[in-house]
């Protein structure tokens, strides 16, 4: 798997509002570069495969975690991590709720909550933040800044079990962040969370892309 080199500069984020975080679900990299970037949500499925795999292809993950599903291995997650990938733990909330349906004051906790538990276990507090589903209002901006994220994480493709599902379109686009999530065989009917992996590496592949590290590129 052909992995992207650092590049020379942060990406320009879109603008944001004052006191809220911007909104990224694409990458703008430089004309022609046919980079994409891997995330992986929740935290349910610790499978020591994903690890060899991860550490073999040199795999930069950035994994969105969720403390009420992830806490119980967050010790698989400080291996991934450790790996030196460049792989990096940032927020995905405290209980993975709906977070639309919430108040201003129930997503602080819920965001900042998580910011709280990740600096304690892993010593830095992340910089990304991801809702989940990918809902939010105006309210998550607002907590994301006040809880001090840079920016708010959402993404152009998706892997199911055995193929990508495209927000636009039938292929990758220059600077897709992909999203995934650490799920076991009960989730992907039969399949493991290394076999999914093979499978959305060999449609990047197939693609002509390579793949870039996020916090790089942010």
């Amino acid at each position: 798997m052909e992995l992207a080199p650092k590049p020379d500069r942060k990406a320009e984020l879109p603008k944001a509002a004052p006191g809220r975080v911007p909104v990224v679900d694409r990458i703008p990299v430089p004309a022609g570069e046919k980079t994409v970037f891997l995330t992986f949500d929740d935290g349910a499925e610790r499978d020591p495969e994903f690890l060899k795999m991860a550490a073999d292809l040199r795999l930069p993950i950035s994994m969105f975690l969720t403390d009420s599903v992830a806490s119980a291995g967050y010790d698989h997650f400080a291996k991934l991590r450790d790996l030196g990938n460049g792989s990096v733990i940032n927020n995905h909330t405290l209980s993975h709720l709906n977070l639309r349906t919430l108040s201003y004051e129930a997503q602080k906790a819920q965001i900042c909550g998580q910011q709280d538990r990740l600096a304690a276990r892993f010593g830095t507090r992340p910089r990304l933040f991801r809702p989940p589903y990918g809902n939010y209002n105006d309210n998550t901006l607002r907590a994301a800044k006040d809880c001090g994220t840079e920016a708010l994480v959402l993404w152009r493709a998706s892997m199911q079990i055995r193929n990508l599902q495209y927000a636009e379109g039938s292929a990758l686009k220059p600077g897709d962040i992909i999203l995934a999530h650490f799920r076991g065989p009960s989730e992907l009917k039969g399949s493991t969370e290394t076999e999914m992996t093979t499978r959305m590496l060999q449609k990047i592949q197939e693609q002509g892309f390579r793949i870039g590290r996020l916090e790089d590129y942010l």
